[in-house]
C-alpha cells in the first residue's frame, strides 16, 4: 500500500527522502484517479525499499496541493533530493509510471 502523505508529514516523508518519491494528488470523487490507485499500490510494492511512494488526497490537504500547482487530478509527481523532477497527469499504464520511477533510481 501506498503511504498516506498530509500535509503534516509531507516535508518528512518526501522533501527529506534520500530516494526517489512519487507522489499521487487524487480524491474520492475522481474517476480517473481510481483508476490509477491500485497501478500506485502496485508500484509501491515493487519499489519497496528502493523509492517511497505516496498518495496525497487533495480534498483533505489542500496546503500541498496549492504549493505544487495541482489543478488537475489524477496528478503525479516525482521527487529526488527534494525537488521535482519529473510528472504525469491524468490516467496512464503502469509501465509509463514504472519507467518515470527507473529513471530517478
Amino acid at each position: 500500500m501506498a503511504l498516506e502523505i498530509t500535509d503534516a508529514n509531507f516535508e518528512e516523508v518526501v522533501l527529506k527522502s534520500d530516494k526517489p518519491v512519487l507522489v499521487d494528488f487524487w480524491a474520492e470523487w475522481c474517476g480517473p484517479c481510481r483508476m490509477v490507485g491500485p497501478i500506485v499500490d502496485e508500484i509501491s510494492k515493487e519499489y519497496d525499499g528502493k523509492a517511497i511512494v505516496g498518495k496525497v488526497n487533495v480534498d483533505n490537504n489542500p496546503q500541498i496541493s496549492t504549493q505544487f500547482g495541482i489543478r488537475n487530478i489524477p496528478a503525479l509527481l516525482f521527487f529526488k533530493n527534494g525537488e521535482v523532477v519529473d510528472k504525469q497527469v491524468g490516467a496512464v499504464p503502469k509501465s509509463v509510471l514504472a519507467q518515470k520511477l527507473d529513471k530517478q533510481l
